[in-house]
């Protein structure tokens, strides 16, 4: 019966101290949501300097899918750093590397032989991705989303679309990237309504785009996420993936998957994609693959990974440490947390929508297993963001001692690790509706 324990004014004295600290020597790009600072955790729960205790509805942005400092994780990473550390897997073989590579492997749906490249992030997964969509198609134009985040490397930053501050004073980027609206059917691009828009996001990119200023006979893939993440927790409509898919295949374009925040049984399957029936050419995976270490891996049909040795290279990419992270953690995933995904998501999205009767602000409520975002609006009718609301209410939920995060302009997004317990989304759910009810 866990329940957050906040004991000091947030920041505590010793977190404040070590905030005033980070802020001298640490680069402030980054983003600082409110005034955590972790000491220790375990499953869900976080501690502080200062003996604080919270709630992480975050997983370290659905990095920690096995919960903070699994047993057996730990134990599997305790085991390999008293082998080898690292070797570098560019040059040499590791173990860990093609045992984790053969299991990736066998886990993608869809008929053929696939291969791995491993690199150390979701930004790697998708540079990798975005080289090797050239070096065998020889072709240099690509299609991404608008509201899709796929990483802030140079590559990956050209084929995001999320955030202008993401790109500001960057130019000139990669060229050669043609952004295209996902379908977000709460906010129609097209101002259609669903199903009777007969999937208009794929067939304008057929009978519009494709016709009039991108050649399809130059593009060399399609980057897409199956549930945008930063953008928004957005979840397409079903067929939408299926017939994005059937027009790459009419031109030949290869269909790249990031699963960097939606795989590893986020969503109750292994990959999101598979609730959408389709088999990418190929996946970006990283965040809850290695349960908090450091591991991106870009899995593709061997046919299309046939770039020749030394073409691409990452000297920590598949670190035999994280790969044997990487192994515990699809253990997990198989034994048990991607059933529990499924059954706790359920129950949270019940939950958000018993709120949503309640609680005028809240637009939308979507997702897939413990993927699930919560759209505040400030009048249902007009759909008007409240993005400040959105902001209050994470730190009110902070205060109490609830970790949640934002992701798209005004929508709240719910990512625990799929270990989470039935009692630990009602502990959720009570703290949330405490602060919908002091600020609405």
């Amino acid at each position: 019966m866990r329940y957050p324990q906040i004991k000091t004014v947030l920041p505590g004295p010793r977190a404040a101290e070590l905030i005033a600290v980070d802020r001298e020597f640490v680069s402030p790009s980054y983003t600082r949501i409110y005034p955590l600072v972790a000491e220790s955790a375990q499953g869900l729960w976080i501690t502080d300097p200062d003996g604080n205790v919270f709630l992480d509805f975050t997983a370290g942005i659905a990095v920690c899918a096995t919960g903070h400092c699994h047993p057996h994780v730990v134990e599997a990473v305790q085991r390999q750093v008293g082998r080898l550390l690292h070797m570098s897997g560019t040059d040499f073989y590791y173990t860990p590397q093609i045992h984790l590579a053969r299991k990736l492997t066998s886990l993608a749906t869809g008929a053929g032989p696939r291969k791995v490249y491993f690199g150390n992030s979701g930004a790697e997964a998708v540079e990798a991705a975005f080289k090797l969509a050239r070096w065998h198609t020889r072709r240099e134009l690509n299609l991404a989303f608008f509201g899709a985040f796929h990483g802030r490397t140079m590559g990956a930053l050209s084929l995001t679309a999320s955030k202008t501050i993401q790109k500001k004073h960057y130019n000139p980027l990669v060229p050669g990237i043609t952004h295209v609206p996902y379908p977000y059917c709460y906010r129609c691009p097209h101002n259609l309504c669903y199903p009777s828009c007969g999937i208009a996001c794929v067939t304008w990119i057929e009978d519009t785009l494709f016709r009039t200023t991108v050649p399809p006979e130059e593009v060399a893939a399609i980057f897409v996420e199956p549930i945008q993440g930063e953008g928004g927790y957005i979840v397409p409509p079903p067929e939408f993936h299926r017939e994005l898919f059937r027009v790459a295949r009419n031109y030949g374009i290869l269909y790249v998957a990031d699963e960097v925040q939606s795989g590893m049984g986020r969503t109750g399957k292994m990959f999101a994609m598979e609730h959408f029936s389709v088999a990418p050419d190929i996946l970006a995976l990283a965040k809850g693959i290695a349960s908090g270490l450091p591991l991106g891996a870009t899995l593709a049909r061997s046919r299309i990974m046939d770039w020749e040795a030394g073409s691409h290279a990452s000297t920590f990419g598949g670190n035999p440490v994280s790969c044997q992270a990487a192994l515990a953690t699809i253990e997990l995933l198989e034994n048990g947390l991607m059933e529990n995904a499924a059954q706790r998501g359920q129950q949270l999205k019940a939950g958000l929508e018993e709120l949503q009767e309640i609680y005028e602000p809240i637009g939308d409520v979507r997702g897939l297993g413990l993927m699930v975002g919560m759209e505040l609006v400030k009048d249902r009718e007009t759909k008007e963001r409240a993005g400040e609301w959105r902001d209050a209410l994470i730190q009110a939920a902070f205060r109490k001692g609830l970790l949640l995060l934002g992701c798209g302009q005004n929508t709240i997004r719910f990512c625990p690790a799929l270990t989470v317990s039935a009692r630990e989304v009602s502990v959720c759910l009570e703290i949330l509706e405490s602060v919908l009810r002091e600020l609405f």
